[in-house]
């Protein structure tokens, strides 16, 4: 079963807003078995918003329209459907009333333009909005079945998640399921991946593979369509055995993990504390590992000290060693993680210095960056290059940061349950 999803409005298009509704209505439909083909992005103008309609009609059996169904002249969205499929409308009194209701809750008068949200196409099925005034449309033109939904993405959910997936679960039975797993890689970037793969990409039929680079990492989709989510379980856990094969030493986690995630519950795994000194980073390794709910039990402080002289008097990083070396350096980030450490009270120190870009600084070129650990009785350091521009360095150079931590706890830890 085809489907298209056309998100109307001009603000779309200018960019002025993120169309959250597309991601939120393809990843539902996906999982219940539709094949979202289409998406299309059209303005409030008649002409344009016909032309696309009628275009969908020729190659989906599903179109799914959000936005245009508010109060407002430019809210065109129901009316152009209308056109497209010959129908007249009519006043639903009980949408009225429950608009009176709405305003009338609020304290105010129900302005009269609002009574257009309120005229349905002749045949429809309304799809009540829990969470605002202007409700969804089911209507059937043609042997295609029309959804129009409102534009706001919290109406969009109220409706689907009360009312819309359950008629198209009865609907359209039979259509199977679409599972998806997500691999998260760290340490290889997306080309190495491919590469690596590349016999696993080139034979796939039942799952599929897809291969994205997105917020500093590589991440890997595995895609199973089945009759239930049994069988479609057990295909990605047999591709994901022979991506394990061939990739494992990159794979850290699945779907929602994260290396922040992770490396808390290694932290409280180990009873163990972590602080941050970060300098090109500006604070965003500590930010993205406060992000985890939890965090306090481990994560104890960081410091952002982004010049010489708070490297010196917050960190106590010796002014011989700046001189010598300068800010940009394995001695530096050395003495800032054990530094950072011992102000903490902490199991570990981490620490984050070099260029993120975009020009060079003490004659050190753009990306070169230092990370380091100090844990009780060792400090390691490594040295990085990075390549984009400044905004994704910083996110990079955070990620790597939170690996290496990663990798040194648990490094620590086998040597130590060793001797024992």
């Amino acid at each position: 079963m085809i489907v298209e999803i056309i998100s109307t409005g001009t603000e779309l298009l200018l960019g002025e807003i993120l169309n959250t509704n597309f991601q939120y209505l393809s990843q539902n439909l996906n999982r219940m078995g539709f094949d979202v083909l289409y998406e299309t992005t059209v303005g409030d103008n008649e002409k344009r918003m016909e032309e696309v309609l009628r275009t969908a009609m020729e190659r989906a059996d599903v179109i799914i329209t959000t936005g245009g169904l508010g109060p407002t002249r430019g809210d065109i969205t129901k009316e152009t459907v209308m056109k497209v499929c010959s129908r007249e409308g009519y006043l639903d009194t009980g949408i009225w009333r429950k608009i009176e209701a709405y305003f009338a809750k609020r304290g105010t008068v129900v302005p009269s333009n609002n009574k257009k949200q309120a005229i349905v196409p002749n045949g429809a099925k309304i799809l009540e909005n829990g969470a605002g005034t202007a409700p969804g449309i089911w209507l059937e033109c043609d042997g295609k079945t029309f959804i129009l939904l409102p534009g706001p993405p919290a109406e969009v959910k109220d409706i689907c998640e009360k009312k819309l997936w359950n008629i198209m679960l009865k609907k359209f039975a039979g259509q199977g399921i679409i599972l998806s797993r997500i691999l998260r890689l760290r340490g290889i970037g997306e080309s190495l991946t491919a590469e690596i793969i590349d016999d696993l990409i080139m034979n796939q039929t039942n799952p599929t593979l897809a291969i994205y680079a997105r917020r500093g990492e590589t991440i890997i989709r595995i895609t199973a369509k089945a009759e239930n989510s049994e069988i479609a379980g057990t295909m990605i856990e047999n591709m994901q055995e022979k991506l394990m094969k061939h990739l494992g030493k990159y794979i850290y986690g699945a779907d929602d993990e994260s290396l922040a995630g992770i490396l808390g519950r290694l932290l409280l795994c180990h009873n163990a504390t972590i602080a941050f000194a970060e300098s090109c980073s500006g604070g965003l390794a500590s930010s993205l590992l406060t992000d985890i709910p939890g965090s306090s039990e481990y994560f104890l402080g960081s410091a952002v000290t982004y010049t010489n002289m708070a490297k010196n008097k917050i960190l106590k990083v010796r002014q011989a060693t700046l001189d010598k070396f300068g800010a940009i350096s394995s001695e530096t980030a050395c003495e800032m993680a054990v530094n950072v450490k011992n102000l903490f009270g902490s199991s570990y120190g981490v620490s984050i210095t070099g260029n993120a870009g975009p020009s060079a600084s003490e004659d050190k070129e753009v990306g070169l960056v230092y990370i380091a650990i100090a844990s009780k009785d060792a400090v390691y350091c490594q040295k990085h290059r990075f390549a984009s521009n400044r905004t994704e360095n910083k996110l990079r150079i955070a990620l790597t940061a939170l690996s290496l931590a990663i990798d040194k706890i648990k490094s620590e830890n086998k040597n130590t349950a060793e001797k024992k």
